[in-house]
């Protein structure tokens, strides 16, 4: 009878300890998930703040580029107004060259 007092003795000690360490589990999962989460939220915010300072960046380079752009193009347009074009000189090129004739002969 004294082994079957100590075999159920420890069997239920046994069960008592597959509890606790499915408890410890337990817990260990849910501070894992809750760690995961917290990591996760963290690394978001941060992605998104970085993502508006690189936004805010390019839209402020995308503009400076643009104004240039727009200056050169405006440049370029007033220096080709100001040339006066010499047709009288092209026909004549545009003759000796059609004729078979080359330039500066």
């Amino acid at each position: 009878m004294e082994n079957n007092n100590t075999l159920d003795h420890l069997l239920k000690i046994e069960a008592e300890a597959a509890a606790l360490v499915s408890d410890a589990q337990a817990e260990a999962d849910r501070r894992i998930r809750n760690n995961e989460e917290k990591c996760r939220s963290a690394y978001e915010d941060k992605f998104r703040e970085r993502t508006k300072t690189l936004d805010a960046f390019l839209k402020n380079d995308e503009d400076k580029i643009k104004k240039q752009y727009q200056q050169a193009l405006e440049d370029y347009r007033q220096e080709i107004s100001g040339i006066k074009v010499d047709t009288e000189s092209f026909s004549i090129l545009l003759n000796k060259y059609l004729a078979g004739e080359k330039y500066g002969e």
